[in-house]
């Protein structure tokens, strides 16, 4: 802000408030409390994160305290809370969980006398018949349904809040209709004790018991969905070290690493993560940052190469110079970016919220004054009433309410038998809307770690040679070449290492316990096997070793070329082979890109790799546009500039370094064995690791979204038909009027006939 004064008052008299809100659910929620606050008098700006629920608050403190905006907030249905977040959630877990239990409680036997019966002769006692014993039925129905009303007593007060500041929304839909539902039938319980005894065939208590307790079924479920996200969080932050080795007047002191401060400096050991971002002053390692770029393979770094917090030296010990710390490291700000992604991201405007915004006052108003005109022209107030609760009844609006959430529901079990694990109904619906998708390489396109996939001999580079040999010659000379890698490397935790040693486990190749392993600059490694001296690693380290790669020097850069990671074996300080690792691509990835472009999709890839990797997989799978090379930070910039260019962005991958790019999508989606928090970060996850079920995933939005629009058309239709009838505007010509009995049994048809379309999804094909 400038140092201009704002309504006269000068700048600096201004104060700046964040503070945690309690019991926001949606967009209209957040959207309410800004609209109240912002009209406080002193406020002048108010910014609510829905994600990260809290609110900010640019207030003038000579015209209102903090205390008013707390009272405000409680006084609007929220809380203004001065316990921390996490404890507030844990009560309000344990709360929910309680009143769930009592719901379910109370609404298994409300629905089993009302229900079991119409299937099963003699389920019920005979003094609760209902055709027998009218009364206690009815009786017995109230008694379920009242404690389940009480226990979801919020929907009402929440309905209620909405319709008086001008903004009705799903709570209201639900309000409204169970409790014309509720009304109805104990209208109907007071015909069944007046003796009108076929009165109870329009009781429709287990409707109202059954709606609330599955919505507070779904609300625990949300919960307990953030709850996890959140530990996701606390496991990511614990990935960097308590403590910090430090260098003190020329002694190592071991401190908290809350003591350590820019321009220290740091001693790092072999097997230990990096206690904060900085820079090399002294040594040479190799560091394994996939937890950062993603990249299974590690980075051999020396002086004044950078490394970052959480990140894990491997080999040699070095010395490093602070640079950043606590919230300032890399990987504070990755957490930072996923926690306030929440406020960047538009919720999708509910089409039922919309519908019922307009829909609810409407019908209220209609049956309202219909029953005054009746009233007027008859002077018969049983009459009106009648007029007044058929046309509420015909145009309760369950259906607009079940066509959203039913069609959600059937559409999310689709997709976890076909391995989609789909979060939420947004997030369902959003995937409708995406043009562009952007695919990580590392673990989605290709498995994530490294294996060998070629093994050069002498003889491959010597072709006379090669045809004086049999194929057992050739396996043997290359299972050779694996024997004194696999040895010497039996000691390293490097992945190439690992790569090696699980391809002579896969093939059966006996080892051999090496002497003197050591390790070297830029990862290489020399030991003895078998009375030989094995080198191993770059070629830039056998150079240093004084060693010619003579003929093997064009098959080392060809593989290089191919986007693999090579590594020379040297046996007594001659050349004998090279084996390549490379991060192999998934069998279904090339498939799953033409799918996706067969969708209308543009297709992206985006990794920290190197450029020459990043190209020689993207052409393998059919991509032609890459961005490579890009940090956490940067990826999710990428998303930014995209959106910035009207681009609808679905963005998928498996590490904490996507987790960023994927809360700043529209989509964000996870694969199955990727870390915790992308997946916590992911709106739908990709259970079986598997590409291609990203198609099936697109489709199945497509087809839910379309069939809720078909529900709220049909649901819309028949309530604006039905309306006028249940009004009585054919009665003056046709003596034709819905008794509330026949209007009970259109509303009922109108939701189950929406149900019914919903379940047609069931038959949905995604691949």
């Amino acid at each position: 802000m400038s140092n201009k004064s704002v309504n006269g008052k000068a700048s600096a008299k201004l104060t700046k408030v964040t503070f945690a809100v309690g019991g926001m659910t949606c967009a209209a929620c957040s959207g309410r409390i800004e609209k109240i606050l912002g009209k406080m008098n002193g406020v002048k700006s108010v910014t609510v994160n829905l994600a990260a629920e809290n609110a900010t608050v640019l207030y003038d403190k000579s015209e209102v305290s903090i205390s008013d905006i707390a009272d405000k907030v409680e006084q609007i249905g929220f809380k203004y809370l001065t316990q921390s977040k996490e404890e507030y959630e844990k009560k309000q877990a344990k709360i929910l969980k309680t009143k769930l239990i009592l719901s379910i409680i109370f609404a298994v036997p409300l629905l089993y006398i009302s229900m079991v019966p119409m299937f099963i002769e003699g389920a019920v006692p005979e003094f609760l018949n209902m055709h027998t014993n009218p009364k206690n039925f009815a009786l017995a129905e109230i008694i379920l349904t009242l404690p389940i009303m009480i226990i979801g007593y919020k929907f009402y007060i929440n309905g209620i809040r909405a319709v008086i500041f001008k903004a009705p929304d799903m709570d209201t839909l639900i309000a409204l209709s169970t409790f014309v539902a509720f009304g109805f039938s104990l209208y109907n319980s007071i015909l069944v004790f007046a003796g009108q005894h076929k009165a109870v065939h329009s009781l429709y208590f287990e409707s109202v018991g059954v709606i609330i307790t599955l919505i507070l079924l779904g609300k625990y479920l949300e919960m307990l969905s953030k709850n996890k996200t959140r530990f996701a969080l606390k496991e990511l932050t614990a990935l960097s070290p308590n403590t910090a080795n430090k260098l003190e007047d020329g002694k190592e002191v071991t401190v908290p690493l809350s003591e350590v401060e820019e321009n220290d400096i740091l001693i790092v050991k072999p097997g230990e993560s990096i206690p904060a971002d900085g820079e090399i002053v002294e040594g040479t390692s190799v560091f394994d940052e996939s937890m950062l770029s993603g990249e299974s393979m590690p980075k051999e770094k020396t002086v004044k190469d950078k490394v970052y917090a959480a990140t894990v030296n491997l080999s040699g010990m070095v010395k490093i110079k602070v640079e950043k710390v606590g919230r300032e490291s890399t990987i504070s700000q990755i957490i930072k970016l996923i926690e306030q992604s929440g406020e960047k991201k538009a919720p999708i405007a509910k089409i039922a919220d919309k519908v019922s915004g307009v829909f609810v006052p409407v019908v209220t108003a209609i049956a309202l004054l219909a029953g005054i005109i009746w009233y007027i022209a008859t002077k018969d107030i049983a009459f009106a009433v009648k007029i007044f609760i058929t046309s509420l009844v015909i145009a309760c609006p369950c259906a607009l309410g079940l066509a959203t959430p039913t069609a959600v529901m059937v559409a999310t079990g689709v997709g976890a038998k076909n391995g989609i694990l789909i979060k939420n109904g947004e997030a369902l619906e959003n995937t409708k809307n995406i043009d562009t998708v952007l695919l990580d390489k590392t673990g989605t396109l290709t498995y994530g770690k490294p294996r060998v996939t070629n093994i050069i001999s002498e003889s491959d580079l010597n072709e006379q040679l090669n045809k004086t040999k049999t194929e057992e010659h050739l396996k043997e000379e290359k299972d050779k070449i694996a024997v004194l890698a696999a040895s010497a490397e039996i000691g390293s935790a490097h992945p190439i290492a690992a790569a090696i040693k699980k391809y002579a486990e896969e093939n059966n190749i006996a080892l051999f316990n090496p002497k003197n392993f050591k390790t070297a600059e830029y990862g290489g490694v020399s030991a003895e096997v078998l009375n030989k001296q094995i080198l191993i690693g770059n070629k830039k380290f056998i150079e240093n070793q004084g060693l010619e790669l003579l003929e093997f020097d064009k098959a080392y850069s060809e593989e290089v070329l191919k986007g693999r990671t090579a590594v020379i074996i040297a046996e007594n300080r001659k050349v004998v082979g090279i084996i390549s690792v490379e991060d192999e691509i998934k069998p279904t990835s090339k498939e799953a890109v033409k799918r996706l472009k067969n969708l209308g999709l543009d297709v992206i890839m985006v990794t920290g790799d190197n450029i020459s990797t990043a190209e020689a997989v993207a052409k393998k799978v059919g991509i032609t546009k890459v961005f490579a090379e890009v940090t956490p930070k940067n990826k999710a910039e990428k998303v930014m500039e995209l959106k910035e260019k009207g681009k609808k962005v679905l963005m998928v991958g498996d590490g904490i370094n996507d987790a960023p790019a994927l809360t700043e999508a529209l989509i964000g989606i996870g694969m199955g064995n990727g870390t915790d928090i992308a997946i916590n970060s992911s709106d739908i996850v990709l259970v079986k690791n598997d590409l291609i079920d990203l198609a099936g995933a697109v489709i199945l939005s497509r087809k839910t979204v379309r069939n809720i629009k078909q529900n709220l058309f049909w649901a819309f239709i028949y309530n604006s038909l039905s309306i006028p009838l249940a009004a009585g505007v054919l009665y003056p010509a046709f003596r034709i009027l819905l008794s509330p009995m026949i209007g009970a049994a259109a509303m009922s048809f109108s939701s189950v006939s929406v149900l019914l379309s919903a379940l047609r999804l069931k038959f949905v094909k995604l691949k």
